[in-house]
């Protein structure tokens, strides 16, 4: 595995252009190059790159989709469109990948602004651990949203890298695929 930065994230627009890099960097180490990201906000512009360089993808709009299934998240959004939705590495990055991120740190009055339309967050919780559990608590009233917790392990993560490595020859390899 070879990560990118996880505050692309919040530059979506960046994405696919990191991906592309890297892909073409790692394509002569290795048989078999796989993206692990869902579309994460790139509008479609991932996958001009995984289908110009052969590529696949991880399945979904973004990564909550992997962990918790598409109709799933789909629910949450139509049930409550004002869902904030955070995962374990957000729990755990809350303060800079979030506040210090969008200047919460410095211009507090800033949430307001931010999170206005939002009335509820979701925590996706693939660990959950008491110290998960009271970070996500702690995001949650730092932004002044009810927090709901839903147990979603690493089974939806494991059944999408699955389908994505598997997803080559008979061995489970694609020599035309790549993937950071």
């Amino acid at each position: 595995m070879h990560p990118l930065p996880p505050l692309l994230h919040n530059q979506p627009q960046r994405i696919a252009g990191e991906v592309e890099r890297l892909a073409l960097e790692l394509r002569s180490s290795y048989d078999t190059v796989a993206i692990g990201y869902a579309d994460c906000g790139t509008y479609g512009a991932l996958d001009d790159v995984c289908e110009r360089l052969g590529l696949r993808r991880l399945e979904g709009l973004h990564c909550y989709d992997v962990y918790a299934g598409a109709s799933r998240i789909e629910t949450f959004f139509a049930d409550q469109p004002g869902t904030y939705v955070l995962t374990d590495f957000l729990v755990r990055s809350f303060a800079r990948s979030v506040e210090v991120e969008l200047g919460l740190d410095r211009y507090p009055e800033l949430r307001d602004d931010y999170f206005r339309h939002y009335t509820r967050m979701v925590w996706l919780a693939q660990e959950e651990t008491p110290e998960l559990r009271a970070a996500a608590e702690a995001a949650a009233a730092r932004i002044g949203l009810p927090l709901t917790l839903v147990p979603t392990g690493h089974g939806g993560l494991q059944r999408s890298l699955a389908d994505l490595l598997g997803a080559g020859d008979q061995n489970g390899t694609n020599p035309d695929a790549a993937t950071p």
